[in-house]
């Protein structure tokens, strides 16, 4: 009977031993689903343990009142053997303690309310933050699972926990998940415009009380990865006040109500360039009535008007120090200094209108209509090298500091080495003129009349994709990585992937472009169109899909043309006019950036974004 006894008890306090390893197994289960994004915060929840359990216990006592007395009031009386009692369960082993646990609550001993009061007691030891008890280490760990809108929720449980989240590595992570850290451009505006920061007060472990007023260092990335989801909202749904779009995309609140500038200059003449530098804000506008224009891209104001050419102005360039290059079709290039208008240089020795050119560094490659390419020092003026071997115009080049790319009308494609003016490829398979190039130092892209795009191996000069699908002109591309985009004459702009040689989007429909495609420009999130229909258009790159119109000229189909575009991470310049007089030269200027009390109040208060 006794051996009976022993084995039920063993075989008792095994069955409650695996049922407290099933409630630890669940309560690992709750901080593995943390980690895995699938389990929710809890929020304030730490610092109110204690009433909670209090006003629970209350709760308990005052609804399941009997007519003997009230539980809640009672327990501060003690039993006379209960030191006893305790001393003994202290003193029996595991198995035991969890047998007399089990007898104490499944036995007819304890009442419905001893029950509840019990659980009263448990429930709060099962509630323990975790993250307050952890190592800081740990904490950060298992917060970086969290996506950024958690983290912006959790940072408003508790002091403790607000610092965490604002741990300046586990933002950085964030923004190298969006992708921010591999655009250096977009980073460096991102952090341009940082706020101010404030000192940092020491970090108090989770018993310790803090001063509500106590400050905090704000993570400078979670400032701009902040700031770049405003940016980004305000790229789809922000609304000017002068904005004649009123589709419904743009019916959502406007994180900015900032003018479009109208900068106004050129006459009725068309522009035929355009350049902007995000860094000094500086545009750069160059017309066929043989002048340059420098504006500010804040003010809107001119800032110098570079006279001197005696043709047309085709083609430009602006350095990141605000040096421009003009080519014209008075056969001369000019350098000039943007900030001061001074005419540094003036470059002879073409022979025809120059009509494209490629900047890196100090030295710029110019093409021309006399089928020669050029390479110039820009610091000196002088004529480095001179590319001979095309037989008819130079239309586009590309040009990485040691090789050169030209595409031409005699429907060919030339690699040059610079240093030996020798050319390395021609490539061949083009049935009319070369209009576009790209290059990333292993692949070119060449677009032409025949329709097709294609791409070739840099080193060995072999073709390795034929991009099908366009129906005219490919007047313009760009690269980055392996996305390529193209903008034709048939008024539709294609996503292509040059390693496969798959189109993966072709960015049409219902809200396509009217009229011929006459630039594009498109970062990891968007695509940026214009279009001889008046209109800039603003797309997805990912899906392809329609956002909206960012721009729609009122003389958009009666003659009104978008002629050049140039988008930073903030800022859209569009060069807009008419070749029949129903709409003014002029650049529009869009803002994009949140006002930065915006920024501040979103900090703390705004997770929807």
């Amino acid at each position: 009977m006794e051996n009976e006894m022993s084995s039920r008890r063993e075989e008792t306090g095994q069955r409650l031993h695996e049922s407290i390893s099933d409630e630890n197994a669940t309560n690992d289960s709750l901080l593995n689903c943390a980690i895995s994004k699938k389990r929710k915060l809890e929020l304030n929840r730490n610092s109110n343990y204690a009433n909670d359990s209090l006003a629970k216990r209350a709760s308990i006592s005052s609804d399941e009142n009997s007519s003997d007395g009230n539980v809640f009031s009672s327990v501060n009386v003690k039993p006379s053997r209960l030191q006893e009692w305790l001393h003994m369960f202290h003193n029996w082993s595991h198995c035991e303690r969890l047998v007399a646990l089990d007898s104490l609550v499944t036995s007819e001993i304890c009442d419905i309310q001893q029950i509840r009061y019990l659980l009263s007691l448990i429930e709060p030891q099962l509630q323990r933050d975790f993250i307050s008890l952890l190592p800081k280490e740990l904490s950060l760990y298992v917060l970086a699972f969290l996506e950024p809108k958690d983290l912006l929720k959790a940072a408003q449980t508790c002091r403790y926990w607000r610092i965490l989240c604002e741990d300046n590595l586990l933002w950085r992570e964030k923004c190298a998940e969006e992708g921010l850290l591999d655009d250096n451009e977009t980073i460096a505006d991102l952090f341009r415009k940082r706020l101010n920061r404030t000192p940092v007060s020491p970090l108090p472990s989770p018993s310790t009380s803090s001063s509500v007023n106590s400050t905090f260092v704000r993570s400078e990335y979670k400032l701009a990865y902040l700031r770049q989801k405003s940016i980004e909202f305000n790229w789809r749904y922000g609304r000017f006040p002068n904005d004649s779009d009123t589709t419904s995309s743009t019916s959502k609140k406007s994180r900015f109500m900032n003018e479009i500038l109208h900068l106004k200059g050129h006459d009725d003449h068309v522009i035929t360039c355009l350049q902007f530098n995000p860094t000094s804000n500086l545009i750069v506008s160059g017309s066929d009535d043989n002048t340059l224009k420098v504006w500010s891209s804040i003010t809107g104001r001119c800032l110098r008007t570079l006279t001197g050419h005696t043709g047309g102005v085709w083609s430009s360039q602006l350095s990141p120090n605000n040096i421009v290059i003009s080519g014209s079709t008075d056969r001369t290039l000019k350098v000039w200094d943007a900030l001061t208008g001074e005419c540094l240089h003036t470059l002879y020795g073409h022979t025809s209108t120059v009509r494209c050119m490629a900047l890196h560094g100090n030295n710029v490659v110019s093409g021309s209509r006399d089928a020669t390419l050029r390479v110039w020092n820009i610091s000196t003026g002088e004529c480095c090298h001179v590319l001979v071997g095309h037989v008819a115009a130079v239309r586009c080049v590309q040009f990485n500091g040691k090789i050169v790319v030209s595409g031409a009308y005699d429907y060919l494609v030339k690699v040059w080495e610079v240093s030996t003016e020798s050319c390395l490829h021609t490539l061949e398979g083009h049935t009319n003129r070369v209009y576009s190039l790209q290059f990333d130092g292993e692949n070119i892209v060449s677009g032409s009349l025949d329709t097709s795009i294609r791409v070739w191996s840099a080193a060995s000069g072999v073709l390795k994709h034929t991009l099908i699908g366009h129906q005219s002109l490919t007047s313009g591309m760009q690269l980055r990585g392996p996305i390529l985009v193209s903008g034709n004459a048939d008024s539709t702009v294609k996503v292509w992937d040059i390693n496969s040689g798959q189109c993966l989007q072709t960015l049409a429909g219902p809200n396509k472009h009217q009229s011929a495609v006459t630039c594009l420009q498109f970062n990891s999130r968007f695509v940026i169109t214009s279009s001889d229909d008046g209109t800039v258009k603003l797309w997805d790159l990912r899906t392809g899909e329609f956002i909206r119109n960012l721009v729609c000229l009122s003389s958009g189909g009666s003659g009104g043309v978008v002629w050049r575009i140039r988008a930073s991470n903030t800022k859209l310049v569009c060069a807009v006019g008419s070749r029949n007089g129903t709409e003014e030269t002029k650049l529009l200027v869009l803002d994009f950036d949140p006002e930065e009390d915006y920024m501040e109040s979103s900090m703390t208060s705004r997770c929807d974004y």
